[in-house]
């Protein structure tokens, strides 16, 4: 995954959300004043470039379970998202972002405002989210861990000293709810984001006009989805408009 001096923006890549991947990207290059390297995390790739060998195991229902820690993970981009650093060279700002969001503001911010701290390994919105349901998207179990969604938008700082030891054997064996929670992180600070950079569906605050929308539950890309609030539906309802004007044309 060769990458340019542009600033690089890597989405978590899963064939499932093939339609979310080519709706982020646009939305994200639509909105910003800036230009972006804008990369897919597709893990048969990085497993071809031999920086991940991780394999999940199957229950008897034939969900994937993460073999460390025995809980259950929903996307292929479940622990590539820790390969960021390495994509990029140990080097610069880099953002991660889950395949299901929807930008709506330029992202240009997050990256001028929120990466000028260079005391910060990484930056991220520092959710407390304990979702009450068993299930999301479609119908995968859904799994409560410490630090929950904050993986899901991360800015990296990846020439920071202490990113040293985060490695790829620890993206490759490492429990995921420590990968998730940045337990290696340790005793640098962990830079605050604003929470309209990660607005989640069906639990952040319906007041607040998210920059960036996360369809945590599913959404518009399952066909059985229903929001669980008004403006779910409705921001549900902006994605669908945007992928039939700008992706269908």
């Amino acid at each position: 995954m060769p990458i340019n001096k542009l600033p690089t923006i890597y989405i978590g890549y899963d064939p499932r959300e093939y339609d979310y991947v080519r709706v982020l990207d646009k939305s994200i290059r639509m909105n910003t004043s800036d230009t972006y390297n804008i990369v897919p995390i597709v893990q048969k790739e990085v497993r071809r470039a031999g920086l991940y060998w991780r394999s999940p195991e199957y229950n008897l229902e034939g969900t994937k379970v993460d073999v460390f820690d025995g809980k259950p993970f929903s996307t292929e981009f479940s622990f590539t998202r820790f390969l960021v650093p390495f994509l990029n060279q140990m080097s610069g700002l880099a953002l991660f972002m889950d395949a299901d969001m929807f930008v709506r503001s330029d992202i240009t911010e997050v990256f001028d405002v929120y990466g000028s701290d260079k005391e910060n390994v990484i930056s991220c919105v520092q959710h407390i989210h304990v979702p009450q349901e068993k299930e999301k998207m479609d119908g995968q179990i859904q799994t409560i861990y410490n630090r929950k969604n904050w993986s899901s938008f991360v800015l990296w700082n990846c020439d920071h000293p202490w990113m040293k030891q985060l490695t790829i054997s620890d993206v490759n064996v490492r429990a995921g709810s420590w990968l998730h929670a940045f337990e290696w992180v340790d005793i640098y600070p962990i830079g605050d984001i604003p929470v309209e950079w990660n607005w989640l569906d069906g639990t952040s605050d319906a007041d607040i006009n998210p920059k960036n929308v996360h369809f945590t539950t599913g959404g518009p890309v399952y066909p059985t989805w229903k929001g669980k609030r008004e403006i779910d539906s409705e921001y549900a309802e902006e994605w669908k408009d945007f992928y039939t004007r700008v992706i269908r044309g």
